[in-house]
């Protein structure tokens, strides 16, 4: 039995939500994959929490992604237990996120220790690695830095010899420029890369939260879907 009057305007709305989760759905897959490539390139020591948190992303993206599909299947077909399965699965995500973002607060700390760590222990592979020599480079020159807390760090390098810093510490990059400390960049990047990361944190959390809100609206009217489903089975 087709639902009637308000409910076909809740069910328009329903479809509406849908396609915003599969967006959404797309958006945490593609902000997961993009964290785990930066946290690659940082951390690289075992298993940490800092290191799970774009598998959590990815995994909360491709289920939430499924779930819009099972929702778009139940609106369709106005199948009470697809709805039900909807409802129940939307509100398992929506709790999933929250306690990413508790955690997320909470390890915020252990991630940043965890960077200037690998950070340092990167900065001992420089000259015997081009892929990692490779990699810190391009970031002090992306966030105009040098060394893990400021340019002195190298002096601790052996291979880096005294009175030298990577050519990509300096202001403008040239072959040798960083003989002799030549127009470099003195803050650490640990410090310039953790101060980008909370400037961009609050949109982050913007979004979250407007992911969050369309999530519980799409759970408020998948129950007011429903219950008109159920009414209808009642009456005949």
């Amino acid at each position: 039995m087709a639902v009637e009057g308000g409910m076909k305007c809740v069910k328009f709305l329903l479809y509406v939500l849908l396609l915003a989760f599969c967006a959404c759905a797309l958006g945490l897959i593609a902000v997961g994959v993009g964290t785990q490539l930066v946290l690659s390139q940082t951390i690289t020591q075992g298993t940490t929490p800092g290191s799970l948190l774009p598998v959590v992303i990815i995994a909360v993206g491709a289920f939430l992604f499924l779930v819009a599909f099972v929702g778009c299947c139940g609106t369709c077909k106005e199948n009470y237990c697809l709805m039900v399965t909807f409802a129940i699965f939307l509100s398992l995500i929506v709790l999933v996120e929250v306690a990413a973002a508790i955690a997320g607060y909470v390890f915020r700390n252990k991630v940043m220790s965890e960077f200037n760590k690998d950070f340092r222990q990167q900065m001992e592979n420089y000259s015997k690695n081009n892929n990692t020599a490779s990699i810190l480079d391009r970031m002090q020159e992306d966030f105009k830095c040098c060394g893990a807390a400021n340019y002195t760090d190298w002096e601790n390098i052996p291979s880096m010899g005294k009175g030298r810093v990577p050519d990509s510490c300096c202001v403008n990059v040239t072959v040798g420029c960083g003989i002799n400390f030549k127009e470099i960049h003195m803050e650490g990047c640990v410090e310039k890369i953790g101060g980008w990361l909370r400037k961009n944190v609050l949109v982050v959390a913007a979004a979250a939260l407007g992911i969050a809100f369309v999530e519980v609206l799409g759970i408020v009217f998948a129950c007011c879907l429903m219950k008109s489903i159920r009414s209808g089975y009642e009456v005949m």
